[in-house]
């Protein structure tokens, strides 16, 4: 067992880690229940998974009450919130009580910010069960819905109250959905980990393959380095935890102009936008353009979108730029980029000009 400390004052939380976690669920989050009926929000995918969780619960005499939200990123809506927020309502959820978040990053953001908002905020307890939710989108209290004009731009920092990881859970995971959540481990070693990322890049296909020990290894490294950077700007206001945004700036755009569909799914955007980012800084003289090749080659020899192209995105760059206008991070009309100066080594730049960026991704292939 692993456990990873998010250290935030009264907010203070544990990131617990091992396998077989979601068996023993119930003994962890019965402290949380205090005898109260604690709802499980759960996407369509996840339906065995739920049953091991009740019965975990019913074991250590919590009851328990499910609701099902349909899997996929259109689930991060203005209707499925209003949705939830009524049914959370119906069961007489109070202030003091805990919902449980069984699912992918769609889910722990949804059900996130509606415990953020539910009587002015209750509390959550995350269990994700895709790579990209374990390492990311679980720890750090980022919740929202999107938006007509963009992804996440309607949401809250609510931390939860725990977080299980159990690595098992993503044996039945679809080997794309896997791949989508690995580009957010390479993330922290482009960030400010090169040796992280060296061993991605040996360790990288066999973790993806099903060696377990190197999932463990690699949640666990992810899970410290995000929490790491969370305790340090928790509100993102210090820049600090801006570092995290590697390549979804370039990535949001991306997605927007697939409709946030599964045509391209977030680790996805994520990992062509990395490849955006450090294009775009050897392009300028910011890094090497070695640096920016060992990126590329390393999600080419993954099976993840290097680029553009690779994306399936052929959209004209005005096109992708007027997307990025409507990123959340934009201020004074201007919009920080994720730069690099060698892998490692990630910095925010705040002067980008989007006619750069414009000029940039026109010569992309396509």
């Amino acid at each position: 067992m692993t456990i990873v400390r998010v250290a935030l004052g009264a907010r203070s939380y544990d990131v617990v880690i091992e396998a077989g976690l979601l068996g023993q669920a119930g003994e962890r989050i019965a402290p949380l229940a205090r005898g109260r009926r604690v709802p499980i929000v759960a996407d369509a995918n996840v339906a065995p998974y739920l049953e091991t969780l009740r019965a975990s619960l019913d074991a250590a005499g919590v009851p328990s009450e499910a609701i099902v939200i349909p899997a996929g990123e259109k689930s991060k809506s203005w209707a499925t919130l209003e949705m939830l927020t009524d049914r959370l309502l119906d069961l007489g959820v109070e202030r003091g009580d805990h919902v449980i978040a069984l699912g992918g990053g769609v889910i722990g953001d949804l059900v996130g910010f509606a415990t953020a908002i539910l009587k002015r905020g209750c509390g959550f307890v995350q269990i994700p069960t895709t790579l990209l939710a374990q390492v990311d989108s679980s720890v750090g209290g980022k919740t929202g819905i999107n938006a007509r004009a963009g992804k996440n731009l309607i949401g809250a920092f609510h931390q939860p109250k725990l977080v299980l990881i159990d690595p098992t859970v993503l044996d039945t995971l679809p080997p794309r959905e896997l791949r989508a959540g690995y580009a957010e481990v390479v993330k922290y070693g482009l960030i400010d980990d090169a040796e992280f990322f060296a061993w991605c890049e040996t360790h990288g296909s066999a973790l993806l393959a099903g060696d377990v020990a190197r999932r463990e290894f690699a949640i666990a490294h992810s899970v410290a380095a995000k929490a790491r950077i969370v305790g340090e700007d928790e509100f993102e206001t210090l820049g600090r935890r801006a570092l995290l945004n590697l390549g979804h700036t370039f990535g949001h755009a991306l997605e927007a102009e697939a409709g946030f569909s599964d045509r391209l799914l977030h680790g996805e955007a994520v990992a062509a936008g990395c490849a955006l980012a450090f294009g775009y800084s050897a392009a300028h003289g910011f890094c090497s353009v070695e640096d920016a090749v060992r990126v590329s080659s390393h999600w080419q020899a993954t099976g993840l979108p290097d680029g553009l192209a690779a994306a399936g995105i052929a959209a004209p760059a005005e096109t992708l730029v007027e997307h990025m206008r409507h990123d959340k991070k934009a201020s004074g009309g201007q919009i920080p980029f994720l730069l690099a100066r060698g892998i490692g080594r990630t910095y925010l730049d705040k002067q980008v000009s989007l006619e750069d960026v414009r000029d940039y991704l026109a010569m992309q292939p396509r």
